[in-house]
């Protein structure tokens, strides 16, 4: 196939479809962004007319039935993810699914499955890219021992005080978004690629703005947390204390610190909407220092947002997948249902499930 044109057919086409996934598919030579199905035809009509997309479906299975496309871009909610990477799949289609990967540790390893089942198709989930600027510096550093061995790793995301005016959304409803809460799963998975995946999980949370207003004006009710707070096992031997909250202000909005045997590494972490790049800083310091210093990021080191790239590659045959693999995704989402099971019994959970 690489050096046939590949037909794009999106389905859902949001913000980060818009913003990133459109457009990425349209900058690469021999891709073609062919048709799209939105929530209505006539938003899907807007989205056509905006990005020249000559195919406005009434369906999404009407994209996925569509003998002419080759590949699918899952821009919806999570609640859609499982049918529709399970339907493009079995239609012979390549799919890439928008983060995060399902509702909830079950849905992710259907998924996985049938993407073992179908080898020959490139099956993909759009990875969290705030640390891509620093993750090859932070993983070569832990490898080549700067550290010494890490012991201790503490992550912090701060949303801000307390807002009870904050409107209802999908990522307050769960059943659009089954376990997953606020950005907990897409940090976590820039955590797990330094490293790796939990042995065990133990959780508190907490909903303190239990009621929000929806766009229609509706007073809703939410069961999803605004405030999280997670001690982990990691396979790789640290400790881990992970807070995630929409309840505190004057505070960085994220924070990483990998404490060592021989020095620390402190990582700021931008939490902007997705600009491509990300935005960190990163502090380090050994055993005879005075404190931390500003680090370095070797030019060639600095990862950037490649995610359309990446998966047209896979799909030619250039490259194999690396943001992100279903493994991956099952790993998160394994992680982000024992949060939720260890809040609601108050036991310890092991991993994987």
């Amino acid at each position: 196939m690489s050096e046939e044109t590949i037909r794009i057919g999106v389905i859902g086409a949001g913000t980060n479809t818009t913003l990133m996934h459109i457009p990425g598919f349209q900058a690469i030579d021999g891709v073609e962004v062919a048709a799209v199905a939105n929530r209505s035809r006539e938003s899907g009509q807007r989205v056509a007319d905006r990005f020249g997309i000559p195919t406005v479906a009434d369906t999404w299975a009407d994209i996925i039935d569509d003998p002419d496309v080759d590949a699918i871009c899952i821009g919806t909610w999570p609640y859609m993810h499982r049918t529709l990477v399970l339907d493009a799949l079995d239609a012979g289609k390549h799919v890439l699914t928008e983060a995060r990967m399902a509702m909830n540790a079950s849905e992710a390893h259907e998924m996985l499955e049938a993407s073992l089942e179908n080898p020959d198709l490139v099956a993909q989930v759009v990875p969290a890219d705030f640390t891509f600027q620093v993750d090859r510096t932070i993983i070569d550093m832990i490898t080549d021992g700067y550290l010494g061995e890490v012991v201790v790793a503490d992550l912090a995301v701060h949303g801000g005080f307390m807002n009870r005016e904050a409107p209802y959304t999908w990522r307050n409803d769960r059943d659009m978004s089954g376990y997953n809460i606020m950005l907990m799963g897409a940090v976590f998975e820039c955590f797990m690629r330094w490293l790796g995946p939990p042995t065990s999980v133990t959780a508190q949370t907490r909903v303190f703005v239990p009621r929000r207003v929806d766009a229609e004006g509706r007073q809703r009710v939410t069961t999803i947390p605004d405030h999280v707070d997670v001690l982990c096992e990691m396979a790789s031997g640290p400790a881990a204390h992970l807070r995630f909250t929409e309840l505190v202000g004057l505070m960085p909005e994220a924070r990483a610190m990998l404490f060592g045997s021989e020095g620390n590494l402190r990582v700021d972490i931008g939490m902007s909407p997705k600009a491509g790049n990300g935005n960190c800083t990163l502090y380090g310091g050994r055993r005879g220092d005075s404190g931390l210093q500003k680090l370095p990021i070797p030019p060639e080191k600095v990862g950037k947002w490649r995610v359309e790239e990446e998966f047209i590659n896979a799909i030619r045959g250039v490259e194999h997948v690396k943001h992100t693999t279903f493994e991956d995704g099952v790993r998160y989402m394994e992680f982000t249902e024992a949060v939720t099971r260890s809040a609601q019994t108050g036991m310890k959970v092991p991993l994987p499930l």
